[in-house]
């Protein structure tokens, strides 16, 4: 274990020289460096896929860790810019989750979040019944989860929803838009 460690360490001098302490598994593939922005102590396990490119790109805290087999895409579409993802201080994100930030992601600190969650800040248009949904364009609300939160394994949080500070989220939930409460257990579809 300690010798993954070390060689993860070196990796992440080797992606982020001159920047504070990065374990980042040689398997993980970070796209748009630039616009990536941590604090201390990131951890990216293996096999995770990272596209910072966005208008405001990904803003990480302190010891924020990120699961194996993780997709974080901050734009889906080069015409039309995303937003990015700003996650506080000891957050850790679970393992095979999916973080779509076009239209902006924020996590409060001390926040965590099971496995095959996936979040989704853009939604598409389908009004129009002759015009091609691909064609109708998408909204963008964006989602925010507070402050010491606990997202449950395989739940889904879609466009506009406003999670707020110390909510639970169970294990297969499905939060649509809305704004939840402080301090409550949510669960269903919809939750």
């Amino acid at each position: 274990m300690a010798y993954s460690k070390d060689i993860s360490l070196l990796y992440g001098k080797l992606c982020f020289p001159f920047r504070n302490k990065a374990f980042i598994h040689p398997s993980s593939r970070i796209k748009n460096k630039k616009k990536l922005f941590y604090e201390e102590n990131l951890s990216i396990d293996k096999s995770c896929y990272i596209d910072a490119l966005s208008s405001d790109g990904i803003n990480l805290g302190k010891n924020v860790s990120i699961g194996k087999y993780t997709c974080i895409e901050c734009t889906g579409s080069l015409k039309d810019m995303g937003k990015g993802l700003i996650v506080g201080n000891n957050v850790g994100l679970g393992t095979h989750c999916f973080y779509g930030c076009a239209g902006g992601i924020e996590i409060g600190e001390n926040t965590i979040f099971g496995n095959y969650v996936t979040l989704h800040s853009e939604n598409h248009r389908f009004s129009d019944k002759i015009l091609p949904i691909r064609l109708q364009g998408v909204t963008r609300k964006g989602n925010s989860i507070g402050i010491n939160c606990w997202i449950g394994a395989k739940s889904t949080i879609l466009d506009g929803a406003r999670i707020n500070n110390g909510c639970v989220i169970a294990a297969g939930s499905v939060v649509t838009a809305g704004i939840y409460e402080e301090n409550c257990f949510y669960s269903g579809n919809p939750a």
